[in-house]
């Protein structure tokens, strides 16, 4: 079992919750803790041993901790997510294979690209895939195709896995701090479109890619995992394209074993990540 909280910051909040866990009989297996000095913000991770009411755990917690606590007591251990694509392949195929072999963390329910050419490779590890185009139609009614396929799916996650697209403040709300998405850029630098464009004109000595929750802000949702590669004078921007696909699919695969695994927490506009 998966203990998760956040509120905050006061003394004795460690003991409060070890208290509290022995009188139910509840072992701690692991326990990490972080404040932020800051925000006067407590944060903490907790793997249990024991059989418990969740329920009445999170009430008698509640009870113990400042009134603003958020506590997520075992969090679905058995995830499934969604996958939006464009036409790259890089990170959706490590998903599938990941997803096949059983070392994903969750079950993928389907894919959805606004264009076909990623259906073959879907049908080859058995996945359902739906084909919905943005062409010739508004953002809108766009959208309105997407959450209606989603709906047929129970699901924690959507995965932008190179989605290439902006999705509206009306789609986002509909699933907040659900949709995860990869940029091929070391943010804040870079935003928006063509990085690698950008970067290879600002002459810059690294590369990188930032896994990120979506906001209604692009590319400025809360970091969850970022990596960087070195690159000299000698690249043209295809070579940083080649070189950051696999950093881009690195980092979402880092992303999403840390989301699967409860080891991520979010307030405001920042992340604890308990890796």
């Amino acid at each position: 079992m998966v203990l998760l909280i956040q509120c905050s910051d006061k003394v004795g909040l460690v003991a409060s919750i070890a208290g509290l866990l022995q009188q139910q009989n509840l072992n701690i297996v692991s326990m990490r803790e972080h404040v932020d000095a800051t925000q006067g913000r407590f944060y903490t991770r907790i793997e249990i041993n024991g059989v418990t009411d969740s329920t009445l755990l999170s009430q008698n917690l509640a009870a113990e901790l400042p009134s603003d606590a958020v506590i997520n007591v075992n969090p679905n251990p058995t995830k499934r997510i969604t996958v939006l694509v464009t036409k790259e392949y890089h990170c959706l195929s490590d998903i599938l294979i990941r997803n096949h072999f059983n070392t994903l963390g969750a079950t993928v329910a389907c894919v959805i690209g606004n264009h076909a050419v990623l259906g073959e490779i879907c049908a080859r590890f058995d996945i359902p895939f739906y084909h919905i185009s943005h062409e010739g139609i508004t953002k809108d009614v766009f959208e309105e195709k997407l959450q209606q396929t989603l709906a047929n799916y129970d699901f924690d996650f959507i995965v932008l896995a190179k989605f290439m697209r902006i999705l509206s403040p009306t789609f986002i709300e509909h699933y907040p701090l659900k949709v995860i998405n990869i940029h091929h850029s070391f943010l804040p630098a870079f935003i928006g479109a063509n990085p690698y464009k950008q970067a290879y004109e600002r002459g810059v000595k690294l590369i990188g890619a930032t896994a990120h929750y979506v906001t209604n802000n692009l590319d400025e949702g809360p970091i969850i995992a970022q990596q960087i590669i070195s690159v000299n004078h000698s690249y043209t921007t295809g070579d940083m394209v080649k070189s950051g696909k696999e950093i881009e699919t690195a980092v979402l695969a880092k992303a999403l074993q840390l989301v699967l695994e409860d080891k991520v927490l979010v307030f405001q506009n920042k992340t604890v990540v308990f890796d």
